[in-house]
């Protein structure tokens, strides 16, 4: 491990080395025409963003530097680098600033007095002959770098140079999140999808700065974690899924490798595990578990509300803690969901009895907890989140036990609701959701929680008619890339008729990364530059 005091003294000679070099000759000055920082296509649009004069001409001689002593700012640094490489083909150093002759510079700074607050707050500053990105956190440069890839032109300009140059228009960008939580939900349960597809939705998720991916781990259908203590859960109980396909599920050691992979980009990882109602699969494989009047038999349906564990058992509390304890060991974030949705079955005083008493078993692990809306109805402290999906009733008694609200209204944010008559997958039992009617409202105000209550908004995507990636993407995009707007920028600086333009030209990004959306007729989509024989991973 260097020390901070060798870190800072070798950020410091980098840039006198490069300082120095810039002397001893006249750095190349390139005619990129017109620049306007403004009307560039970022998503989710940023607190403010001013043109300057120029631009930024990103080329082979042009090298990324980190000047904090956190080691992270190097490690975002690389990142970045490897995702100009993938776009572009360029191979740009990271702190190395002797090896090879440098026209211009990024350097990423950190830096405790910006103009503004928050620990994912940054500021880009970009100029004729250097970029330089600014934050108080690595988390923050993280979020910044994500607005540098998307202000690098898909092809290079033409100039007189020898090589490919690609124009970054000058200016000043100051920006920070609207809302603490960013986040979409991915249901295994019903159909399971594998590792690599939850990583490269990570991937998707990441470039449009969301924070948080829940996973809804259980469900009738299927048990899709490994609890080692309870070996039944999988064998058994993970072998289904809708449609009588497999199943499958994850071991610890994948879960890991999520949450780490997330956490390489700044994204904390939601565990579920629904409960009291949605456990058919637990049952299945654990009989002593179920509460319901019908034996609990293996799975493979849609219908809802029939299942439930016996809330008035001890031994179903001792189970009930060591999944909790197994999971959240592995799990850093702060928060673990305890779903509590359609519990039909479930007498309403077992119902409430049950919930409180799992908010003690999740406190006791370190953890905050969250339900759907319906958890409010039990005896719960202000700590516990209802994460409202149907309920404005329900929402109302959380906020009047000061709980935080996170939204995701079935009828605005479910991913799972078809677009229209015409969409391939999907249902639309609570709503048609085209593209805009997902932009179209106002978090801030929707629920009636007051605005210091609402921890976010997240964008669930059920599996029932779902089983591969393709499909996955087909529901989720271009709708989570509405959400990431919604959640990230303030009220005054979303506009659906300047947001659908932005959308627009995401076309060649979600290209590159082979992503199957539907392409919206509400939308006049970019024609992308690329052939999916020929993808570049951005």
């Amino acid at each position: 491990m260097k020390s901070p005091f060798f870190l800072k003294v070798t950020a410091v000679l980098v840039i006198l080395i490069v300082f120095t070099s810039c002397q001893e000759r006249q750095i190349p000055v390139y005619d990129l025409g017109e620049t306007d920082l403004v009307q560039e296509n970022l998503i989710p649009y940023p607190l403010s963003v001013k043109a300057g004069q120029g631009g930024f001409a990103l080329d082979q001689y042009t090298g990324i530097f980190t000047t904090a002593e956190d080691e992270a700012f190097e490690e975002v640094g690389v990142y970045l680098a490897n995702r100009i490489n993938g776009k572009t083909g360029l191979s740009l150093m990271v702190n190395d600033g002797g090896t090879q002759r440098l026209d211009r510079s990024i350097h990423l700074v950190q830096k405790e007095d910006l103009e503004v607050s928050g620990n994912e707050a940054y500021e880009i500053s970009i100029g004729r002959d250097t970029l330089v990105l600014s934050a108080r956190t690595a988390e923050g440069a993280f979020r910044g770098i994500q607005t540098i890839r998307q202000i690098i032109p898909d092809t290079p300009i033409d100039t007189l140079a020898e090589f490919p140059i690609w124009r970054i228009p000058a200016g000043k960008i100051l920006d920070r999140p609207n809302f603490e939580y960013r986040g979409s939900m991915l249901d295994v349960a019903r159909h399971f999808f594998s590792v690599e597809d939850v990583k490269k939705y990570i991937d998707l998720l990441a470039y449009y700065k969301i924070n948080f991916l829940h996973l809804h781990l259980t469900d009738d259908q299927g048990w899709r974690i490994e609890i080692e203590s309870w070996p039944k859960l999988t064998e058994i109980g993970g072998s289904t899924e809708v449609g009588g396909e497999s199943g499958g599920f994850f071991t610890q050691e994948d879960y890991k490798d999520i949450v780490a992979y997330a956490a390489e980009q700044y994204m904390t990882i939601v565990p579920e595990v629904d409960m009291p109602g949605h456990t058919n699969a637990a049952s299945a494989s654990y009989l002593f578990l179920n509460g319901a009047e019908k034996p609990a038999r293996l799975y493979e349906g849609t219908h809802v509300g029939f299942s439930t564990f016996d809330t008035r058992k001890d031994t179903v509390y001792q189970f009930i803690d060591d999944v909790v304890r197994e999971i959240s060991a592995i799990t850093p974030g702060p928060y673990f969901h305890i779903g509590g949705d359609e519990s039909h079955v479930t007498k309403k005083e077992d119902y409430r009895y049950f919930v409180s008493r799992v908010e003690k078993i999740v406190q006791k692990y370190g953890k905050r907890m969250i339900g759907w809306d319906e958890v409010a109805t039990a005896d719960l402290d202000s700590t516990s989140i209802a994460h409202f999906w149907a309920s404005k009733e329900n929402v109302e008694k959380a906020n009047a036990k000061g709980m935080q609200v996170l939204l995701s209204p079935a009828n605005k944010t479910y991913l799972d609701m078809q677009y229209d008559t015409l969409s391939e997958y999907g249902l639309h039992w609570a709503a048609y959701i085209p593209v805009d009617t997902a932009y179209v409202w106002t978090p801030e105000t929707y629920s009636g929680v007051p605005r210091d209550r609402i921890l976010g908004i997240e964008a669930p995507l059920w599996s029932e008619t779902i089983s591969n990636i393709d499909e996955l993407e087909y529901l989720a995009f271009p709708r989570m890339i509405g959400y990431s707007e919604l959640s990230w920028t303030t009220e005054n600086n979303r506009d659906w008729e300047k947001f659908k333009v932005r959308l627009a030209n995401q076309a060649p990004f979600l290209d590159r990364m082979d992503v199957k959306y539907y392409p919206s007729p509400r939308i006049d989509w970019a024609k992308s530059k690329y052939s999916y024989k020929d993808i570049k991973k951005d």
